[in-house]
């Protein structure tokens, strides 16, 4: 049974794992988040030795990932931006190395063995600090001509853009959950989280119920326009607060309430919770390393 290597390069900390190819995760643990290039280079180097008999890397970043191995974009890791991480990679260890966009590894583990198992055409959400996800059309990664397919948490949700407050990630994300809440309570953001939030709202504050209920609301309405844009099967939600039970179904009543007042609309999205949270990157890593240049 072929063995992998595979990492999740995270701003606080990289996850690694030794996964097969039947999706198991063998054996797993952390490293904090080194702050030069060279110091993660040498601990991937130090992990080859240890796990010796791989068939190749599979590695999930942040950033835009280029076929040809360069990051763009932004990210917390400055120093992946710019160099070749694929090549670099490769000749430290003399392995085959498959890299991708965080987002989209979380969508290669879904389809692979998650929620989305079986499906061909699948958008994946992950819902965090903002909005971001994948796209799967008959099955394949759709990256887009500027690498930004699954950047969904750009798209406009208001009619007011004023300083561009108004896109999805800043309206619709769990930070901006707490955001409004804060606001409507006049504390700092930082002074309450989102599990505060829904443990308050379960007791009956009022300013965290109407803000949950907003939440739901602007996740329903950018979830409605995703389903029209693209008519997938189905809408994997991922991100930590899709742990939430009633996440699905507050979303669902929303979603409701839009196709009863928009006549025209009779396809109700399918919404879904990931299978897959803290291990969905290294998982999907191995997949897209199966599918690639590892096949």
């Amino acid at each position: 049974m072929s063995r992998y290597l595979a990492f999740d390069i995270g701003g606080t900390f990289i996850k690694y794992g030794l996964v097969t190819e039947n999706a198991e995760i063998l054996e797993n643990n952390k490293v904090k988040t080194p702050g030069t290039l060279d110091e993660l280079l040498s601990i991937i180097k130090n992990l080859i030795v240890t796990y010796s008999d791989v068939k190749g890397i599979a590695i999930s970043s942040p950033g835009a990932v280029s076929d040809e191995g360069v990051i763009s974009g932004s990210s917390a890791i400055r120093y992946l931006h710019g160099p070749n991480i694929k090549n670099l990679v490769k000749e430290l260890t003399s392995l085959p190395v498959y890299l991708e966009n965080d987002a989209n590894c979380a969508g290669y583990a879904e389809l692979w063995n998650g929620a989305a198992k079986g499906k061909k055409d699948v958008l994946v959400m992950v819902i965090g600090t903002g909005i971001g996800g994948s796209v799967f059309k008959n099955g394949q990664l759709h990256k887009g001509a500027h690498l930004h397919g699954g950047e969904f948490g750009y798209m406009l949700v208001t009619s007011d853009v004023q300083d561009s407050n108004d896109v999805w990630s800043r309206v619709a994300s769990t930070a901006a959950l707490v955001r409004e809440v804060a606001k409507r309570k006049q504390i700092s953001a930082e002074s309450i989280s989102g599990e505060q939030i829904f443990q308050l709202a379960e007791s009956g504050d009022k300013d965290c119920i109407e803000a949950i209920n907003r939440f739901y609301h602007l996740l329903a309405v950018g979830i409605y326009n995703l389903q029209y844009i693209y008519d997938p099967e189905v809408i994997v939600i991922g991100g930590g607060i899709s742990a939430r039970d009633e996440l699905i179904d507050g979303i669902n009543e929303k979603l409701d309430h839009i196709l009863a007042r928009v006549d025209l609309a009779k396809i109700k999205p399918e919404i879904v919770a990931c299978k897959y949270r803290q291990n969905a990157n290294l998982l999907g890593a191995v997949y897209g390393a199966m599918h690639t240049e590892l096949k």
